[in-house]
């Protein structure tokens, strides 16, 4: 996919995120499935603030990496080159223990999950602007992926809310009995 495509498909699923909140209440957002899984409203919120803090943000250092030492020329992973040559992550479930680092937020209200997806699809097309004349020398180093270019980071942020739906038709239907 081009960046025009994978920002049109990124809106699309954004609002396909929007429109599905109508259907919750907070009480169903915050609803843990399990002692150690996250609820539906924190799924959102860790769609936001991976997009916003680390795919985002990563994507701007490499656009402008003046005295960033974390920016280079590194090379993917095996695992960040299937990745991007299959053009999604797979559908396997991921499990991180939880951690004041890493496990989101209960949000506060629809409308700020509403206002956060909105400020991450304000980003993207603030960002796809400048992907064209984008340094490919220029990479942030992703965990498990390896090196990345500003336009990977990018179209990471989409890859990461399709993978994200399985989760959230999993806990629509653990919700379903109450919905």
């Amino acid at each position: 996919m081009n960046t025009t495509e994978v920002l049109r498909n990124f809106e699309e699923i954004t609002e396909h995120y929007i429109q599905e909140l109508e259907g919750f209440s907070m009480e169903q957002l915050k609803r843990q499935p399990g002692e150690n899984e996250w609820s539906l409203g924190q799924m959102y919120q860790h769609l936001i603030n991976a997009a916003l803090y680390m795919q985002l943000a990563n994507a701007e250092r490499c656009l402008t990496p003046a005295g960033d030492d974390a920016v280079s020329a590194g090379e993917k992973t095996e695992v960040g080159e299937a990745v991007f040559e299959q053009g999604g992550l797979p559908p396997v479930r991921i499990q991180v223990p939880p951690s004041p680092q890493y496990t989101p937020q209960e949000p506060e209200s629809k409308e700020q999950l509403v206002e956060g997806l909105s400020s991450v699809v304000r980003h993207m097309n603030e960002i796809a602007l400048k992907l064209e004349n984008a340094p490919l020398h220029h990479t942030v180093a992703h965990p498990r992926f390896g090196g990345l270019t500003a336009e990977e980071w990018f179209r990471l942020v989409e890859m990461h809310y399709r993978h994200h739906l399985l989760q959230k038709d999993r806990l629509k239907q653990v919700l379903a009995p109450s919905v």
